[in-house]
């Protein structure tokens, strides 16, 4: 008979997204449950449909919402009564301390959370010292915690959220690795059908592109992205910038400023959210991706995988995907100058910028491949079964 997992995220759009594929292949070895909030449309529905695992709803908010998050907790606590898992493993923060307190509170032997980034890197004052303490809850409520990056790891420590014997990178990193099958460029290979798409969003054959991809927000470094670009836009002709994704003006607005040089330099592109980032990676030349915090950038690995030299900043997971001049170019955060030379190096070296791009398909093979990061996992779930 097999052991019962269930895996826990605030919204149904991480746990089909961030884990793609990951529950249908653990559902070989354990039963495993899927639990998150119903979201939009019954898009947890559509998670279990393609995973081929059951669901099951409980409402979890992304904000602070004392009364509410009581209510998920107890929910959850009698959900963990009622299926006895061996195992109860949550990603994404609120999910997280919601699913470790009530799993604890229900003798679940096996708690595990994966750590995707620390929101609090970023906080301060009163603010900080509220998400240090549900940061400390977490982890204590936790049997096991798996930063998905070495850098977390240290930032962890750091801080003093938890002991180090409680802490785990699996594999390389990642919370679920690539597919790089699917992020592969030869499927782009076809370059009257890459001119086409150049033409649906109207950049010329030649023009050198930038692509960022992600929420449009202060903390992934747009700010001082749209500065760089717009002032190399004064030197070079021929350039783009794709903006693929969206805004969230009311928990991380932009700069007024921004917003301006964004509605009116003609030769930034916004698409908003697009359901396949491939097409828009294969027409570009760079990826430019200046955050001031991630756990393990999906979208760094994604872009490196289809072959982009990739322009990030000097912080975990990006450093760890990225090797400096030899997959693409680690910056400063925040630093708009340090963005502006780097991207000035990868629009002036074409062939050191080309060289850089396959080099950094190689490192996403060797390191990163998905089911590397699968098998990984199994091994740690079955080591606990046998602990």
């Amino acid at each position: 008979m097999k052991k019962k997992i269930i895996r826990v995220t605030t919204v149904p759009q991480s746990l089909g997204g961030l884990l793609k594929g990951q529950l249908q292949f653990m559902s070989q070895y354990f039963e495993v449950l899927g639990v998150s909030s119903k979201g939009e449309n019954d898009e947890l529905a559509h998670v279990s449909e393609r995973e081929g695992i059951p669901t099951y709803a409980i409402e979890m908010t992304r904000q602070i919402t004392p009364l509410k998050d009581l209510k998920a907790v107890w929910h959850l606590y009698h959900l963990f009564k009622k299926e006895k898992p061996f195992i109860v493993h949550s990603h994404t923060p609120k999910a997280g301390t919601l699913s470790m307190i009530a799993a604890k509170l229900a003798g679940v032997p096996h708690r595990l959370h994966t750590i995707a980034g620390l929101p609090l890197v970023e906080a301060t004052g009163f603010k900080r010292t509220v998400l240090n303490t549900v940061e400390k809850v977490t982890y204590a409520c936790a049997t096991k915690i798996y930063p998905n990056s070495f850098g977390l790891v240290e930032i962890i420590l750091e801080n003093k959220f938890t002991s180090n014997k409680k802490l785990k990178v699996i594999a390389n990193g990642s919370s679920n690795g690539i597919d790089t099958s699917f992020f592969d460029p030869t499927r782009y290979s076809d370059e009257a059908e890459v001119l086409k798409f150049r033409t649906d969003l109207n950049i010329p054959k030649h023009d050198f592109v930038f692509v960022y991809a992600g929420r449009l927000v202060t903390d992934k470094g747009i700010n001082e992205l749209i500065g760089a670009f717009n002032k190399l836009c004064t030197h070079y002709d021929g350039l783009k910038l794709l903006l693929v994704g969206t805004y969230e003006h009311e928990l991380d607005p932009l700069r007024p400023e921004t917003l301006d040089i964004i509605n009116h330099n003609k030769h930034i592109i916004s698409t908003g959210w697009v359901n396949d980032v491939r097409p828009y990676y294969a027409l570009a030349n760079a990826l430019t991706f200046p955050s001031y915090r991630e756990g393990f950038p999906n979208v760094v690995m994604q872009a490196a995988a289809m072959q982009l030299p990739c322009i990030v900043t000097n912080i975990n997971g990006c450093n760890e995907i990225v090797k400096h001049h030899e997959s693409g170019i680690i910056i400063p955060i925040k630093d708009e100058l340090a963005l502006y030379n780097a991207m000035d190096y990868v629009l002036t070296h074409n062939e050191d910028s080309k060289r850089m791009g396959l080099t950094a398909r190689a490192h996403i093979v060797s390191n990163f491949e998905r089911k590397k990061v699968w098998e990984a996992l199994l091994m740690e779930y079955n080591s606990l079964s046998e602990s």
